[in-house]
């Protein structure tokens, strides 16, 4: 299979930091996508790159019949243990959202908060996507747009790296645009589209910094990899994105995403 390597250090990436810090910064887009989906009891339910199960979760609570599933196994570790803390029956296993472990047409609903986009073989999730949904089932997606401020942030990122990703590998912000997702999705699924924002409240842009290098996996594990020079550097630069955002009450950085609701034909 393509990307196999790139895929092998996503997995270890991912799991470098308490991502759930993160995944608290879209609490919101994840409640409204959960609330779209209309989670109830005997609904077949997967929650697809599930990072630390934040949306598995809000389904489980509604009553939905939950599977998470995330390449990230430290991720997957820490959503058994949050899950079982709160009392929730959510069956999360570790698995590759371009070829995922379970039946066809096994779910009658399939959400991912803004993680199936950072699979690099967008076709092979979409078909994933389709074949895993049974006919009249839903699938419900919240991807960053490629002009939004975490994109932009990602471009930062990019210039510290230290090479680029291999050739075919998708950007995971073509999820963001309508025309990349009715390529892909829209063969299978009667789509609708709406962007939609959620923004990061914080009350400084240092805090940005710190809540992502310690808790985010890319920009921590890209962090610690440069010298000490081009650590700072990409601080600074990281930090004065957010600090366009401060109007010196905090800072609200506005963040769009492209919200993809389908249902299986």
């Amino acid at each position: 299979m393509p990307f196999e390597e790139l895929k092998a250090r996503q997995s270890v990436v991912w799991g470098t930091g308490p991502y759930e810090n993160v995944s608290a910064t879209i609490a919101d887009l994840q409640d409204d996508l959960v609330a779209r989906l209309e989670p109830s009891p005997g609904v077949r339910w997967l929650d697809s790159a599930t990072g630390t199960g934040e949306t598995a979760k809000r389904a489980a609570r509604a009553g939905a019949d939950v599977v998470g599933v995330d390449i990230a196994p430290a991720l997957i570790e820490t959503a058994r243990r949050d899950a079982e803390e709160a009392g929730l029956q959510i069956q999360y296993d570790v698995g590759d959202a371009e070829a995922l472990p379970y039946d066809e047409a096994s779910f009658d609903v399939i959400s991912s908060s803004c993680g199936v986009m950072f699979a690099p073989d967008h076709a092979a999730v979409a078909r994933e996507l389709a074949r895993v949904c049974r006919p009249g089932g839903r699938v419900g997606l919240a991807c960053w747009r490629p002009d939004s401020t975490l994109a932009e942030m990602f471009r930062i990122q990019a210039d510290f790296q230290p090479a680029p990703p291999p050739p075919g590998a998708g950007s995971p912000f073509e999820w963001g645009r309508e025309e990349h997702v009715t390529e892909l999705l829209g063969g299978d699924f009667d789509l609708e589209l709406q962007t939609l924002e959620s923004p990061l409240v914080l009350p400084a842009a240092e805090e940005a910094w710190d809540l992502f290098y310690t808790s985010y996996g890319p920009t921590k594990t890209l962090a610690d990899s440069l010298d000490e020079d081009r650590r700072e550097e990409f601080r600074r630069q990281f930090v004065a994105l957010h600090a366009r955002y401060d109007d010196g009450s905090g800072v609200r950085m506005p963040r769009t995403y492209l919200l993809t609701l389908g249902t299986r034909r």
